[in-house]
């Protein structure tokens, strides 16, 4: 009986076990938990409940600028000749030197005349008797003496004479050669007393005026680039220069995959050389831009280029820009709404989407550097803010 008890009790203690387990399974099901939406606010009210970022910021605004296309190119004269001569002889004469400025038709170069001045008295005889019997084969045929056939060969023979007088003058015109442009004398390529064949070089002449600007520019920009538009070249010595566009090529370097271009330049003194480097910046279009510094640039996790901001809420914002023209103090970016909040000092020390202590800078006053404090009062971040905000204003 004994024995019947202590079975009857562990079956009992077994029961309350089960009842009690089934009980508290039901309370685990009646806990909630939080949402997404409800987790955000949470780690929203934890930032919050942390020490901000403080930057420094400025207000900017867009301006309407013009957008450049700009290549490294060189100067080159526009015409390079070499002249030769179209006879055999003994040179006479030779009034050039290198680096004289020459005109269309002035004398390079003269050949003696030899038997050339008899050959056009020869040639003039000739020419009067072939005249002479011409005329006289017309009378014979007027009379009915002398048939057609005839005529037309004294014709032909009164051409022929006509173009030896006319071989023979041109033959002593070609003993004097002369520059077909104006230009300057780059070399001279023979000495009194030589004797040249036909063909033999003179002197070279180039033509400076006006003078090209030759560049090359990629796929990307050439469809943007038209004849007649308007470029600008700075050289070496900070000249500027300007001109139109002449020429945009039309096939691809295969190496380089880029397209030549010429800009026409005014040379009538002569001062530029050809072979000079230049930076060639082109005209494409007028947009909006905001003038930046080049140290507030910053890459995206992408590699993009950008600057951060921070819109009404003071949330720090970055945004992905497009240089398109720079001068001496800063470049012109797109991809900015037009008025904007941008942040100059601390930007490194912030991520897009957090909320910032903004101090904005005013026009022509220097602040005091902005301190950082993290989490705990972090004084090692703050110093170096501290440096960056000095750096900045000086």
């Amino acid at each position: 009986m004994r024995k019947t008890y202590v079975t009857a009790g562990v079956i009992a203690l077994v029961t309350v076990v089960w009842l009690l387990s089934g009980q508290l399974g039901d309370s685990n099901a009646d806990v909630r938990h939080p949402t997404v939406a409800e987790l955000k606010e949470q780690n929203v009210a934890v930032v919050d409940d942390k020490a901000r970022t403080r930057v420094r910021a400025r207000h900017i605004r867009a301006s309407t600028v013009t957008e450049t296309v700009t290549v490294r190119g060189r100067t080159e004269n526009k015409r390079t000749v070499l002249v030769r001569s179209e006879l055999a002889g003994r040179v006479i004469g030779r009034p050039i030197e290198r680096g004289d400025r020459v005109a269309k038709g002035d004398l390079l170069c003269r050949l003696a005349d030899d038997d050339r001045p008899v050959r056009v008295a020869e040639a003039g005889e000739a020419l009067k008797q072939a005249r002479i019997d011409y005329q006289g084969r017309l009378r014979l045929q007027s009379q009915g003496f002398q048939s057609e056939s005839e005529t037309a060969q004294a014709r032909a023979m009164l051409a022929s004479a006509q173009a030896r007088l006319t071989t023979a003058r041109l033959n002593v015109e070609r003993t004097m050669i002369r520059a077909p442009f104006d230009g300057v004398v780059e070399t001279t390529d023979v000495e009194l007393g030589d004797y040249v064949q036909p063909g033999a070089a003179c002197a070279t002449i180039v033509d400076l005026d006006p003078m090209l600007l030759v560049g090359r520019v990629s796929e990307r920009d050439v469809h943007r680039l038209r004849v007649g538009s308007m470029a600008e070249g700075v050289l070496p010595t900070g000249t500027p220069v300007r001109g139109p566009i002449s020429f945009v090529g039309q096939q691809a370097e295969p190496t380089t995959r880029t397209y030549a271009i010429e800009i026409t330049i005014p040379n009538a003194d002569h001062s530029l050389r050809s072979g000079i480097t230049a930076r060639i910046d082109v005209s494409v279009a007028t947009v909006l831009a905001h003038k930046v510094s080049p140290a507030l640039l910053a890459l995206d996790d992408a590699g993009g280029v950008g600057v951060r901001t921070t819109d009404t809420d003071n949330r720090v914002q970055f945004h992905t820009v497009e240089i398109v023209a720079d001068d001496a103090d800063g470049v012109w970016v797109t991809g900015l709404p037009e008025h904007t909040t941008l942040i100059t000092v601390g930007q490194e020390f912030v991520t897009a989407g957090e909320v910032v202590d903004v101090v904005l800078e005013d026009d022509g006053t220097a602040l005091a550097p902005v301190g950082i404090a993290g989490e705990d009062g972090d004084e090692s971040t703050a110093g170096r803010a501290a440096e960056l905000a000095r750096g900045t204003t000086s």
